[in-house]
């Protein structure tokens, strides 16, 4: 068996396998091991898998119908869009408030755990994704985040056939939630006032049904030319310039 068909066959067995043990197993060195995956084979590691490199656009436009890209976020009923607005009346003694936002106060303070993720949260998304095509795949993006790698979780995904993306530890730059849908659609809201969570929620609703497609485009398009950088450097972190 030749060196590329070697190679390759050991790639598929696994997907986690390291320069160092192609190889050892080769006897060849790193510059030929480089040369045969990603002039010949055509892939690259992407943080610690192998995955095809050339992908044909019909390819490229399969994998956007089928990833979905989730996380959660606060949403206030005010908040002040400037220092002036954020001002408030102090009476003589009291302490000065470092910053004050002010929203309806819910009767209870909830936080995202795994118990509200999927009883609460994901039984109310998936449905929806299979209403728009039934026997599509749906591979799921997520960050780190506890509610989101919990057993639990796993185990709730793998029961409702939703695979999920790898995503690295501490890497807001590589979420299109964290660097761009997040901020860009919270510029939009500050300043208003809500009556009610309800009515907040809706205007991000209607904040995200506005924005442009081609906002959109350029976010996906972004999105993956940080995932090439850190393909690239291997993983490693850097700085933008």
């Amino acid at each position: 068996m030749s060196r590329r068909h070697w190679t390759s066959n050991h790639i598929i067995d696994d997907r986690h396998v390291t320069y160092r043990a192609i190889e050892a197993s080769l006897k060849i060195s790193k510059t030929s091991i480089q040369e045969i995956l990603q002039g010949e084979l055509g892939v690259s590691k992407l943080v610690s898998r192998w995955i095809r490199h050339l992908l044909t656009e019909e390819q490229k436009a399969a994998r956007v119908n089928y990833i979905v890209s989730g996380d959660e976020s606060w949403i206030y009923c005010y908040e002040p869009e400037n220092k002036r607005q954020s001002a408030v009346w102090v009476f003589q003694g009291e302490e000065k408030p470092t910053k004050v936002i002010r929203s309806n106060e819910l009767n209870e303070q909830r936080t995202v755990t795994a118990d509200w993720y999927t009883t609460i949260c994901l039984p109310k998304v998936i449905p929806e994704l299979r209403k728009i095509n039934p026997e599509r795949r749906i591979i799921l993006h997520q960050d780190n985040a506890s509610s989101h790698t919990a057993q639990k979780t796993r185990q709730y995904l793998t029961e409702e056939n939703v695979e999920l993306l790898d995503h690295p530890p501490y890497s807001p730059d590589l979420s299109p939630n964290d660097f761009f849908t997040f901020p860009k659609i919270k510029n939009r809201l500050p300043g208003q006032r809500f009556q009610s969570p309800e009515e907040a929620v809706d205007a991000f609703k209607n904040a995200v049904l506005d924005m442009p497609a081609n906002e959109w485009n350029k976010c996906f398009e972004n999105w993956f030319e940080r995932m090439q950088i850190c393909i690239n450097l291997h993983g490693e972190y850097f700085e933008k310039q």
